[in-house]
């Protein structure tokens, strides 16, 4: 009896423990969401929102890299992503990719020449086996003054975003809105996830500080995750300056889930509050506060002058009267400071 009991509690810990691998097998793949193919023009991995513009005759050195862009997290590349860029006037041109190393992680890389104004559209097809995904991303090199040519062309993906809003010259805090379609058709109900991009340094930061104040479900904090509607249309604030990551999932294509992604970089505020401006703030807090301290002088002298001319009997209400005017011009001297 103590042996088959012996058994059945034996087996009991393996099922426990099968359970277990199978539930940190599911989450594993939930949080794989995070991984995006990242399109960088440059040849560094400080990428900004000026990195996206070009002039005439420029040529664009383009990374293609496979990672966590908000925890600034790489992996190798399993395959050869598919490259292309489209002109302007609609020109498509398919881009030979050549190996590359990224922080010890294989990663390509492709080039191209800008020679004419409007919107260069670098798009890329990877597919990575171990995340069962299929990336169809895409970014926006604009070239020319008010050169606004391009941007929002269909390129014919098989799962991609169609922006509404202009993928350039962005503000932190603008609203972006866009369209989400598989095979040209609109996608309702599907799940788009938005993530901005970190240097190294700045990655580890941020993972640490939302590990220490949501311990809870940090990850939270990373991904962030609307839907689109009826119509595939979706709209989310960007609210950070810097270079932000919008994937649409679409389904499942020969085992391998589609998704659309859109790179958008975004500029800080502008205008900027000046540092004049501020000074000027200041000079009009102490202005006020000099005006302020003046009266308060003026109505002490006058309290002096009263008390001097009215009997003892009225005495205690025009100290009254004088405190409440005093209480009244501390409150407006703190208040004008705290401005």
């Amino acid at each position: 009896m103590y042996e088959l009991n012996t058994k059945k509690n034996g087996w009991k810990k393996n099922i426990f423990m099968m359970i277990q691998v199978c539930v940190i097998t599911l989450c594993m793949t939930g949080l794989a969401n995070a991984h995006f193919t990242m399109l960088f023009p440059g040849k560094d991995m400080d990428v900004t929102p000026e990195d996206y513009i070009a002039e005439v005759g420029d040529t664009k050195t383009i990374w293609i890299i496979w990672g966590h862009p908000y925890e600034h997290i790489l992996f190798d590349m399993t395959s050869v992503p598919e490259v292309g860029v489209k002109s302007p006037t609609g020109t498509l041109t398919k881009l030979t990719p050549s190996e590359i190393t990224v922080d010890g992680k294989i990663a390509y890389q492709v080039s191209f020449i800008v020679d004419d104004i409007g919107d260069w559209i670098v798009y890329a097809e990877y597919e990575d086996e171990g995340e069962a995904l299929i990336d169809y991303v895409k970014a926006i090199i604009h070239c020319g003054e008010e050169a606004w040519m391009g941007w929002d062309a269909e390129l014919g993906q098989n799962s991609e975003i169609l922006p509404f809003t202009r993928p350039y010259g962005l503000e932190e805090g603008f609203v972006f809105t866009g369209k989400a379609a598989y095979k040209r058709n609109s996608m309702a109900d599907a799940d788009v996830e938005i993530e901005m991009y970190h240097t190294k340094e700045a990655g580890e930061k941020a993972v640490e500080e939302a590990e220490e104040k949501y311990s809870y479900d940090p990850p939270m904090m990373f991904t962030r995750v609307t839907k689109t509607n009826d119509n595939g249309e979706f709209a989310y604030t960007l609210d950070e300056p810097g270079i932000w990551f919008i994937g649409a999932y679409g389904p499942e294509e020969n085992g391998l889930t589609q998704r659309g992604v859109l790179i958008v970089p975004v500029l800080k505020a502008f205008p900027e509050k000046s540092v004049s401006t501020e000074t000027g703030d200041s000079q009009e807090i102490e202005g006020i506060k000099g005006s302020l301290k003046s009266l308060e002088d003026k109505v002490v002298s006058l309290g002096s002058d009263v008390t001097e001319q009215t009997p003892e009997s009225n005495s205690g209400l025009v100290y009254a009267a004088i405190g409440v005017a005093l209480l009244a011009l501390i409150l407006g001297i703190h208040a004008a400071t705290k401005k």
